[in-house]
């Protein structure tokens, strides 16, 4: 007897709902897995230091201590697929073609202070970091923190044998070369840290803004085109949290802008910070020594770090290498977020994505 076409009907609807459900089951496991794999930055939560296969048969064969070719951003983009190593290290004359920092006010980007920014690029005139340096097929780059930790490591010779050799802020040299070493290739500052005594300045170095407020290329600019500054006057010092470096022994040719997408991208990208609509914000601001590891990410073969970290355990210990502040002055700061930065961090040297060469990311354990 055949069947009647109602029935027909009823069994190919039921077929249809079944197929439906166990397609969106599907569809949802699969999503609920693939999320499960990466943190909500993006990250795969499982983090290990073993090379993945691919990596391991392109770095394997190469002799026992030689630069590798493009290490640290194959690493990253095997824990963190979202990154994209296109991202100079400094502002040249092409900058606006990075829409993402035309769309940001410092210090996440550039809006409105194109202008002065195009000034300083023109009395500038240079926009890498020297030819030598510039035409080497493999970087090794070292950000060199400011931290206690540093103390009577014996680190100096091991750090002056890197290509690159990143210094922040203020912390000296002369004095500290057997734990820091003598060399510096760059020295990346903000117009508050910038070095003051004059003497205390490299030999030879190039003197990098990291530009965080409108001031702050102001400021720049007086230093390019040697003009003084006076409190209350035409150049004046206003508008700064405390005092600034009235002069920099550098000629224009050896100053340079930090590229600002750094900033936005470990602040908002790599760290999840707080928005705040672009704006700075009570913890939205990295620090100078995670913008300096998310620079050398995209622009070195091989990163690794020294003196970073801070052990609340050790109240008495140093803060900085070079002077007698203890670890108990540190505050919480209102601009910056150090529990969540050191989440950002210990996963970079877990995955063996940066060495720290002092292990002090990573004191209490990764």
């Amino acid at each position: 007897m055949k069947p009647s076409r109602n029935l027909l009907l009823g069994l190919c609807s039921m077929l249809a709902l079944g197929f439906l459900y166990y397609s969106s089951g599907r569809i949802s496991l699969r999503g609920w897995s693939h999320k499960s794999l990466y943190d909500k930055q993006g990250f795969l939560v499982k983090l290990e230091s073993n090379l993945p296969l691919e990596l391991l048969y392109k770095y394997d064969n190469l002799s026992e201590g030689a630069c590798k070719p493009g290490f640290a951003a194959a690493k990253m983009t095997a824990i963190y697929p979202k990154f994209n190593k296109l991202a100079p290290i400094f502002l040249d004359p092409n900058y606006k073609r990075f829409s993402k920092i035309g769309d940001y006010s410092p210090p996440f980007g550039v809006k409105s202070h194109e202008r002065i920014i195009d000034i300083l690029l023109a009395a500038t005139k240079k926009y890498g970091l020297g030819e030598e340096l510039d035409s080497l097929s493999c970087k090794t780059c070292i950000i060199v923190g400011n931290g206690g930790i540093l103390v009577n490591k014996s680190l100096g010779q091991r750090i002056d044998e890197f290509d690159v050799v990143i210094r922040l802020n203020e912390a000296p040299v002369k004095g500290f070369e057997k734990d820091v070493g003598s060399k510096t290739t760059m020295r990346i500052t903000y117009p508050e840290g910038a070095i003051q005594r004059m003497e205390r300045y490299e030999a030879q170095s190039l003197f990098v803004l990291s530009a965080f407020k409108a001031q702050d290329f102001n400021w720049l600019r007086h230093m390019v085109f040697n003009q003084r500054l006076i409190p209350g006057g035409k150049h004046s010092t206003d508008g700064f949290w405390k005092s600034v470096a009235k002069q920099v022994p550098r000629e224009p040719s050896d100053m340079r802008i930090l590229n600002p997408y750094f900033i936005q991208e470990a602040s908002f990208k790599l760290i999840g910070l707080p928005h705040n609509n672009g704006q700075m914000g009570r913890g939205n601001i990295p620090t100078l020594g995670a913008v300096a590891i998310t620079m050398a990410l995209h622009n070195c073969d091989e990163v690794s770090v020294v003196g970073f970290g801070y052990n609340m355990s050790t109240p008495y210990a140093p803060l900085h290498y070079y002077e007698k502040i203890r670890m108990s002055a540190i505050k919480e700061s209102w601009t910056h977020n150090i529990s969540k930065e050191k989440e950002f961090l210990m996963k970079l040297v877990r995955a063996g994505v940066i060495q720290d060469m002092t292990n002090g990311i990573c004191s209490a354990g990764c």
